[in-house]
């Protein structure tokens, strides 16, 4: 299951897209009226022609690029696992509904699915509601088999050790330093999921301190990765940071990574390695949006090389990965899995 894409760059499609995608409760979190009049009235109309233009930017001949991406993932996985592999998107097609028909269809005996959010860390407006919509299509449709889902991956040492071989050949470029650029969230959107009511955000260092709450916590999740991949690779902390993208309104987690990019020449930082493992597939919040306009923006401010490591996508150990996740499920040895 991956985020979605709209069917295409026709700007019809581009406003069916993000009013479905803005619309969902767990993305923008206020009361369904005011988010109505916001969302139809005001940023669809006047974002959607500027969002199909990026769109186009980075379309390619199979279409968009996570969803491509996504289908390729599916297509390997399949060569190296027996079970029936389905792709699923929680905004545009195919539909977890389209996912779990072809499923009961082509398999009459199907007993149980493992559902694969492909988000690494837990945020209500990604992994989280994936999840619930999937389990609101499986219970509305009453599908017979049951369905579980594999938990956000973030600290899982095989993911950590494909996301380090993933960065490992590009180290060996020239660079000063490497950003981890996150996909944003709101900070109320960390204290919302805070399950202990209380820690998240509470004080500067609340991602250090142990918690139930980081079960769920987006913020911590993605320091953790970040710290895990960095060991692995050797890394010192002076020579990599992390920032958060793709804001939208106020109050979201900082440091902004269109901020940084433009403040990082002026600290002497030149050469910049840039990443962003929110994501598992190349994107529009990747390719456009940090390997376009950031590495433009970046280097009109004075850096002089600006290298975007690519996400996962269909990278062979990340493939084996997945692989392993599903035949540890098959054999009832996996732990990482909630039930619906």
């Amino acid at each position: 299951m991956n985020l979605g894409s709209p069917d295409s760059t026709e700007v019809k499609d581009v406003r069916k897209y993000l009013k479905e995608f803005l619309m969902d409760e767990r993305v923008i979190d206020i009361p369904y009226a005011v988010r109505y009049i916001l969302i139809n009235g005001i940023i669809v109309p006047f974002r959607a022609p500027k969002s199909a233009e990026a769109y186009k930017s980075v379309w390619t001949k199979e279409g968009s690029p996570l969803v491509a991406l996504t289908k390729q993932l599916q297509k390997a996985l399949q060569l190296k696992v027996s079970q029936p592999v389905e792709v699923a998107m929680r905004y545009g097609n195919p539909t977890p509904q389209q996912a779990f028909d072809n499923l009961q269809k082509n398999n009459p005996d199907l007993e149980e699915v493992l559902a694969i959010p492909l988000y690494p860390h837990y945020a209500m407006s990604s992994f989280e509601t994936a999840v619930e919509s999937a389990k609101e299509v499986h219970q509305k449709n009453n599908y017979p088999f049951k369905l579980n889902f594999l938990k956000p991956f973030y600290n899982e040492p095989n993911y950590i050790n494909a996301l380090a071989e993933n960065i490992h050949p590009y180290l060996q470029n020239q660079h000063d330093h490497i950003l981890f650029s996150y996909h944003g969230v709101p900070g109320r959107h960390i204290r919302k999921s805070d399950t202990t009511g209380s820690h998240c955000l509470a004080t500067t260092n609340c991602c250090d301190v142990a918690s139930p709450a980081h079960a769920h916590c987006y913020r911590h999740q993605v320091f953790t990765t970040t710290r895990l991949v960095m060991e692995k690779l050797n890394i010192p902390k002076n020579q990599y940071s992390i920032s958060f993208q793709s804001r939208l309104g106020k109050g979201w987690l900082q440091p902004f990574t269109d901020k940084r990019l433009l403040e990082m020449p002026k600290e002497g930082i030149k050469k910049l390695l840039i990443l962003c493992p929110a994501f598992v597939s190349d994107c529009l919040e990747t390719l456009e949006e940090i390997d376009m306009r950031g590495k433009e923006e970046f280097l009109k401010a004075g850096g002089e090389t600006f290298t975007m490591i690519p996400c996962l996508n269909t990278n062979a150990q990340w493939i084996d990965v997945i692989k392993n996740w599903v035949n540890e499920y098959a054999e009832g040895s996996v732990e990482m899995v909630l039930s619906s």
